[in-house]
């Protein structure tokens, strides 16, 4: 992050963080971390190495509890000014082409109905959420997460569905979607018995390329290491 964006992010911010401060009845000993700065550097600290609480409080010199109280203070500030706004007014003016895929997290194993948590592709326990751009990288909406046993189109169509006229393009994984609204690009998939034309699989070849966009996406959000990492429920603070 540049200082810049820093900057732009603790002025967002700094209002809310000022109208909770104002509202306590008493304040209690001074923070080893005094500053709005100090605070946010400390959560995006934690959201881009997603370390323990322990080695978090070990490098801003706060006992772990602290750094947990911090966390749950200003995690709900932060979600109010960087959270994804889904915009349902969009039309194929704004949005020629859509990208769609489900990007999975790794968790931990639950210790009840694991099958539903297992993902065959993955081999292991993930989360699914799935994440929609624009051609241009624009990320329009994100969903509620899901356990990693559901298909990548039952969560689509429990979304609202895109833009009518928009085309929509996806992975194999939403094999289903063009039966329930029009403009649906997805591979061919080829069997034993039909193997794949050269025409469907310079299609394949032209629609990968263009998805590679929504997968780069995914993967500047997981630059983030607490959305890449084993998602640990006992740190979840929601």
């Amino acid at each position: 992050m540049r200082l810049e964006t820093f900057d732009k992010l603790v002025q967002k911010v700094r209002p809310l963080f000022e109208k909770l401060e104002a509202s306590k009845l008493r304040h209690g000993r001074r923070s080893h971390l005094p500053t709005l700065e100090d605070k946010l550097l400390c959560v995006l600290v934690y959201y881009r190495t997603y370390i323990s609480h322990v080695f978090l409080g070990y490098l801003f010199n706060l006992h772990n509890a602290n750094i947990c109280r911090l966390l749950r203070k200003m995690e709900p500030l932060l979600a109010k000014k960087i959270s994804i706004k889904k915009d349902r007014t969009l039309t194929p003016d704004k949005v020629l082409r859509i990208l769609a895929d489900v990007s999975e997290q790794p968790t931990q194993r639950p210790s009840k109905k694991q099958k539903k948590s297992y993902s065959g592709k993955k081999k292991r326990h993930t989360i699914k959420t799935e994440i929609v751009i624009r051609e241009d990288g624009r990320i329009l909406s994100v969903s509620k997460s899901h356990k990693g046993r559901v298909h990548d189109f039952k969560i689509r169509k429990g979304e609202k569905p895109l833009p009518k006229e928009s085309l929509k393009l996806a992975d194999s994984g939403y094999q289903g979607w063009q039966k329930l609204q029009s403009n649906v690009m997805i591979p061919y998939k080829k069997s034993r018995k039909r193997p794949l034309t050269k025409e469907q699989k310079d299609h394949n070849r032209k629609l990968a390329s263009i998805r590679m966009k929504v997968e780069h996406k995914i993967r500047e959000i997981k630059v983030f290491k607490i959305m890449a990492e084993v998602y640990s429920t006992s740190l979840d603070l929601n």
